[in-house]
């Protein structure tokens, strides 16, 4: 079958890595999937104009306003995979809300990341719960075991070695609300009176990496990190130093966050299952049309 994708591609943000694992999923079950930046595209007469010139039978779209408004209409079937930014940002705001209504009336499926925003969603648009699924649980494994931290830290300018230092590594995108500069200036204080500590700003990284997971509390990461269980939440920069000193400081909890962590990410975000998910239903995408 030959899919549509729109998604918003910027590079190295939660978007474009998902965008491209997706993709990645479809087109290992023969399917062509053409992906497209939603930004890149202005209006419903060039999707049009788009799904006739390239012959497409079937769409997704990642983010329910950018990406799903521009697939109404067209008569050609087509799902959703909700974004943090639907449901924590467009949904507050009537007009999207009623645009995104619109569009899941005529999605043939909603996809959610996490349980929390399955919920906010049937919450939400009542009429669509019926159609709004979650990833799958399954095992996941990732090996990382080559990965040498003291090569790392050496091309990083850090030349120590690791064994007598404590890194962060704070994950990041772009916008403003994950400022990769947002934790600098309490970070350089730490850093003046423990030489030690370190912070790395790095792209696309999880809880599978065995490490324990600092997160800013805001609700797409609250869905997913649950504070002194699955990893810990802060309210502000001088918040996450003093979690950081505490974790530090208790090595059985430092232990306990990872393997908590671990487990969440084995259950609830394997790659296995998220395949089988997407790949299951585009198939009921095939052979039918727009209603």
């Amino acid at each position: 079958m030959r899919l549509l994708f729109l998604a918003v591609l910027r590079r190295h943000t939660g978007n474009a890595v998902t965008a491209e694992r997706v993709r990645d999923h479809l087109e290992a079950a023969g399917h062509v999937c053409l992906l497209k930046d939603a930004f890149d595209l202005e209006s419903s007469s060039e999707v049009a104009h788009l799904i006739r010139a390239e012959n497409l039978e079937a769409a997704l779209a990642l983010h329910l306003y950018r990406g799903g408004r521009l697939l109404q209409g067209h008569g050609i079937p087509f799902g959703i995979i909700f974004g943090g930014t639907d449901l924590n940002e467009d949904v507050k705001q009537r007009e999207k809300n009623e645009v995104m209504g619109r569009v899941l009336g005529e999605a043939r499926f909603a996809v959610a990341f996490t349980e929390s925003m399955k919920e906010t969603a049937q919450t939400q648009w009542p009429h669509a719960r019926d159609k709004i699924y979650i990833q799958s649980q399954g095992v996941m494994t990732v090996p990382n075991a080559a990965f040498n931290w003291n090569t790392f830290l050496h091309r990083s300018g850090i030349n120590q070695s690791a064994d007598n230092l404590h890194i962060f590594l704070l994950v990041c995108g772009l916008r403003h609300v994950k400022d990769p500069l947002y934790l600098v200036d309490a970070f350089s204080e730490w850093h003046r009176e423990e030489p030690n500590v370190y912070m790395v700003i790095v792209g696309p990284e999880a809880m599978d990496l065995e490490v324990p997971v600092l997160a800013r509390n805001i609700p797409g990461n609250a869905a997913v990190v649950k504070h002194e269980v699955t990893g810990l939440l802060f309210s502000d920069p001088q918040d996450f130093v003093q979690l950081a000193k505490r974790l530090v400081r208790e090595p059985a909890l430092e232990k306990e966050l990872v393997a908590n962590g671990r487990e969440y990410v084995r259950r609830y975000h394997s790659w296995q299952a998220e395949r089988d998910t997407y790949q299951n239903l585009v198939r009921t995408l095939e052979g039918s049309t727009g209603e």
